[in-house]
């Protein structure tokens, strides 16, 4: 009997399959099998509590077309993707750029300087400056100055929310993006910029632009995916700091939504319809995103 060549290769590199058969069972268990049922759900009704009853695409025209608080949520969310995403790359990019030729210690102490708020989340400091009475830090400082008469309700005021939101999260967003940057400018080829110079590159744009970054491409698709990721889920943060639900919904998200159609109502198959949207849209723009890095450089 013949075998097929796929069979055969599969014999041949048998070693190598059965050293990642391990993680292939834990990506399939807690990732892949997750993804599948919650899909599956989707076109449900399941409240956990009774048998799943398939109802077709019924979530997603509720979804879509009858739940307001919904379309809020995916103006809120994209809002603060196309904000703090971008953003929170750009600066993660340009002071990794910028402390790559400081010495190593120097350098070791600006990473940590840079890299902790990332790891504190110490929301609490935020909200004694942006406390609404007339103690808060912000208000006390601006009326002391005389811009203020009398305190601002900086959590709470519709006018103020989103922006007071995006500063927090691109405060604590030199997180894992950083470091991977970090890294992909201490490992470029140095012999390059030397190439580099005799070519025609005049200064450190330049070498940025022409050498630097397609160099460091897969760092910065990694990088871009952690930032957008960030991006969709900062719903967390946002709790953290104005609690749940916000004013008005202004600063509702995706994530809350999902959070309160799955962890408080218990609508699980809305909750996974909810879900299911929010990974197909992460998915696309990462998408977009890989091909637009892609053709860096060429």
């Amino acid at each position: 009997m013949t075998k097929s060549p796929l069979m055969v290769k599969i014999y041949k590199n048998r070693t190598y399959y059965l050293l990642i058969t391990p993680f292939l069972l834990v990506f399939f268990t807690f990732t892949l099998l997750p993804v599948i049922k919650a899909i599956f759900y989707s076109f449900t009704q399941f409240n956990i509590l009774e048998p799943a009853q398939w109802i077709g695409f019924e979530n997603y025209k509720r979804m879509l077309l009858k739940d307001e608080i919904f379309l809020t949520a995916i103006k809120n969310t994209l809002l603060f993707a196309c904000v703090t995403g971008p953003a929170s790359y750009l600066v993660c990019l340009l002071l990794a750029w910028f402390i790559t030729d400081f010495s190593s210690k120097t350098r070791t102490f600006l990473t940590l300087l840079f890299y902790a708020p990332s790891l504190s989340n110490v929301y609490f400091v935020w909200l004694l400056i942006f406390s609404g009475d007339s103690n808060g830090f912000l208000n006390a400082y601006l009326t002391q100055l005389g811009f203020l008469l009398e305190p601002v309700q900086w959590l709470t005021d519709e006018k103020y929310m989103v922006g007071v939101v995006i500063v927090i999260v691109l405060w604590g967003s030199l997180g894992t993006s950083f470091l991977t940057f970090v890294a992909g400018f201490q490992n470029v080829d140095r012999t390059l910029y030397e190439a580099g110079a005799v070519d025609g590159i005049k200064n450190r744009w330049q070498e940025l632009w022409f050498i630097t970054l397609p160099y460091i491409r897969p760092q910065m698709l990694f990088g871009a995916i952690m930032s957008v990721t960030t991006a969709f889920g900062i719903g967390p943060t946002i709790t953290a700091i104005v609690g749940f639900p916000s004013t008005n919904y202004k600063v509702h998200t995706i994530m809350h939504h999902l959070e309160d159609y799955g962890g408080m109502r218990f609508e699980m198959g809305y909750a996974c319809a909810i879900a299911t949207m929010l990974f197909a849209t992460m998915l696309g723009i990462n998408k977009l995103v890989q091909k637009v890095l892609s053709g860096l450089g060429k």
